[in-house]
């Protein structure tokens, strides 16, 4: 029993793992493994396999070296098993499985952070990943608490735009989320409890090699800049939530959607094209806010069962993006079933609108050419999602999703179909 309520599967190492975190050195481990399906729908139906370890090391610099305030991290990532499942069988944007990335071995964050001036203010610089920072939810998925598997609920795809969309010409910008990071320097000024301001300056490109440790500095790819205000409440009495509103801007150039799709069109039956032209910088705003709206035993109950609700908002202008507005929302409950203090029950429900020029560009294609390609509208996903907390390390949840409009028909000559997708996923922690 004891084996089964503590924190690790390997245990305290015999007392070392306790006595390192006295001494300032705290080791985590976790291993993330996916079976995610395409029952019905999308591109092909099929089941892969995709995993991931994760290894973090935190160092306490009050512990360590006497003096207060000082961390420094370090996480790694492995990645493995089949590529692409959302590619190869369902063709949409948001992801349904948390894990589908190429596989890899690499360096995922590595920073040092320092409070200052009573903890209200903190200064971190090193290589970070966006996510692990903004639009971060405080009870319904952040890292620790997993409770929905697409990608979309752990960080907004809107916030992807940063990629350069694909056939359009090359540019040296992205996002650095994970599992990817870029170098950066953020500062956080938290003047009361319950409020804080913090801004960060990214490298414009992250480094997506297979390692993940190439430091180099280029000015051509811009910089990412990200700036939030968060307030929170409920801390110590009535019921927890909190908000948070922010935006981004890119430095870099951007090509005109409009013109792009038309450039990419005409190159493609071999007919001459004008370049399309590019837009200076590009942005996004966003709202996050989340509330319980009660507490099964109150504030004592160390699982906090009850309910909580989430909302999102996130938008970009239409010109220079492949997505122009996102929205999604649900509800997390937490110990529905009596003796299940510690499981969790999700509904997650996203709206993501494709770029209204990149649908003009194609009607205008139909009008001019007689075709009739499908005019992107929208992605849509409801996910339905059960974490079972077999061990205080062991966890298996299973998760249904209805995806609607898979890619938002940018496929325009053959859209895949609305699907299905299964994903039981399991996490355990060493």
């Amino acid at each position: 029993m004891d084996w089964m309520t503590g924190d690790y599967f390997l245990g305290d190492w015999g007392g070392r793992r306790t006595d390192l975190i006295d001494r300032g050195i705290d080791f985590e481990l976790f291993y993330f493994g996916s079976l995610p399906s395409n029952v019905d729908g999308g591109i092909r139906t099929g089941t892969d396999y995709q995993g991931a370890l994760l290894a973090t090391m935190t160092l306490d610099s009050e512990k360590l070296a006497g003096y207060e305030g000082g961390t420094f991290y370090a996480s790694g990532v492995w990645l493995d098993g089949q590529e692409g499942f959302s590619d190869r069988h369902i063709g949409d944007l948001n992801k349904p499985n948390l894990v589908d990335f190429s596989n890899q071995l690499r360096l995922w964050e590595l920073w040092y952070s320092q409070k200052m001036f009573d903890d209200k203010v903190t200064l971190k610089a090193g290589l970070m990943s966006v996510d692990r920072d903004f639009i971060v939810p405080e009870y319904y998925n952040s890292l620790g608490s997993i409770n929905f598997l697409n990608q979309t609920f752990f960080y907004p795809t809107l916030a992807f735009n940063l990629y350069q969309i694909p056939g359009f010409p090359n540019a040296n910008h992205s996002l650095p989320s994970t599992p990817y990071g870029a170098l950066g320097v953020l500062v956080r000024i938290e003047p009361t409890d319950g409020w804080y301001v913090q801004a960060a300056l990214y490298e414009g490109n992250p480094d997506d090699s297979y390692h993940g440790t190439d430091f180099s500095l280029d000015g051509d790819e811009g910089a990412l800049i990200y700036a939030e205000t968060g307030f929170r409440w409920g801390d110590t009495q009535g019921l927890p939530g909190s908000v948070k509103v922010g935006g981004f801007y890119h430095t870099d150039e951007f090509t005109d959607v409009n013109e792009g799709i038309s450039v990419v069109f005409a190159e493609g039956i071999g007919l001459p094209a004008t370049p399309a032209k590019d837009h200076s910088g590009n942005f996004g705003g966003y709202l996050l806010a989340e509330q319980y709206l009660w507490l099964e035993e109150g504030r004592d109950d160390p699982a906090m069962q009850g309910g909580l609700g989430f909302f999102r908002v996130s938008a970009a202008p239409k010109d220079r993006n492949l997505t122009q507005f996102g929205i999604d929302g649900g509800f997390v409950f937490k110990g529905l079933i009596p003796g299940r203090d510690w499981d969790t029950l999700g509904l997650g429900l996203s709206y993501l609108q494709i770029s209204n020029d990149i649908g003009d560009s194609v009607a205008e294609i139909n009008g001019t050419y007689g075709t009739d390609f499908k005019l992107p509208d929208y992605e849509g996903v409801i996910e339905l999602s059960y974490k079972a907390q077999l061990t205080a390390w062991w966890t298996l949840q299973p998760s249904v999703q209805w995806v609607l409009h898979p890619g938002g028909q940018t496929n325009f000559v053959d859209p895949p179909d609305d699907a299905i997708a299964f994903i039981l996923q399991t996490t355990l922690r060493f």
